[in-house]
């Protein structure tokens, strides 16, 4: 007899909500009053300067009101998690539509006071199960909050790398949506039951392809923290360099998914 089909994770609207205006939120504050010198440097994003990622950020978050535009579907179409495979996709139209914005946009503060004034106007007008045509295919409005606070936890990550001083925190709720969204895209990446991935306090899943445990310790477990997890996903850390440091542990002949990531690239 086939296993059952595993039900799609749900997601809390009020808490998706919440969390996204509280990382937009935590960017606002952070970057307040940048000068010019810092917004000319660098990021580890190719050509992109802090600027760019700042505007950027903005943008990703004004991408709902850009979807409610259009017609809502006729039916749902996809899980959030299949959003994670189609992100690279559109990779240059965005790197384009990015330099833009910052271009069009030389008081960033205001930008991002307009962008959180925008998001709150939609959500008060909105309900959680309004569809949203998609890149990805179409999926309620939270669910689709749900890939905003990917958006925004990621690029706060990339926002202190390139400026450490800022400490830019993370929302706990964002911070758990994106972890257990990336955690669940792995099990779909690569389904199975012989490979346990615990992200604590956050997400624990099963995947990979090989003998499945029932009881006691699995004998293949992988183990991190969420920002470690999230830059394995994502590509900003290397399987080899994360075990090399330490920040992730791996054991058993199945715990090597460095064949399997970056899942969001």
């Amino acid at each position: 007899m086939p296993p059952a089909k595993k039900r799609a994770r749900t997601y809390d609207p009020a808490k998706t909500r919440a969390a996204v205006l509280a990382q937009l939120g935590n960017v606002r504050e952070a970057v307040r009053g940048l000068g010019p010198e810092r917004l000319a440097l660098p990021t580890r994003l190719g050509e992109w300067t802090v600027r760019d990622l700042i505007a950027h950020m903005g943008m990703a978050v004004t991408a709902v009101q850009r979807a409610l535009d259009r017609p809502a579907p006729p039916k749902q179409e996809v899980q959030v998690v299949q959003w994670t495979f189609g992100t690279s996709a559109n990779s240059a139209a965005i790197a384009d539509f990015t330099r833009q914005v910052a271009a069009d946009h030389p008081d960033l503060d205001a930008y991002l006071d307009d962008v959180d004034q925008g998001l709150r106007a939609l959500l008060a007008a909105h309900p959680a199960g309004r569809l949203l045509a998609t890149n990805a295919g179409a999926m309620p409005l939270d669910d689709y909050l749900v890939t905003r606070a990917v958006e925004l936890v990621v690029h706060t990550d990339d926002l202190n790398a390139a400026l450490p001083e800022l400490k830019v925190p993370y929302d706990r709720q964002a911070l758990a949506a994106v972890t257990r969204l990336l955690a669940d895209a792995l099990a779909v990446k690569a389904p199975g039951g012989s490979t346990e991935v615990r992200v604590p306090p956050y997400a624990v899943v099963q995947c990979v392809a090989g003998p499945r445990h029932t009881r006691g310790t699995p004998p293949n477990v992988v183990e991190t923290d969420p920002l470690t997890w999230i830059r394995l996903a994502t590509g900003r850390l290397a399987w080899a360099d994360a075990l090399a440091d330490a920040r992730v542990s791996a054991s058993g002949e199945r715990a090597d998914l460095g064949g399997l990531l970056p899942l969001l690239a």
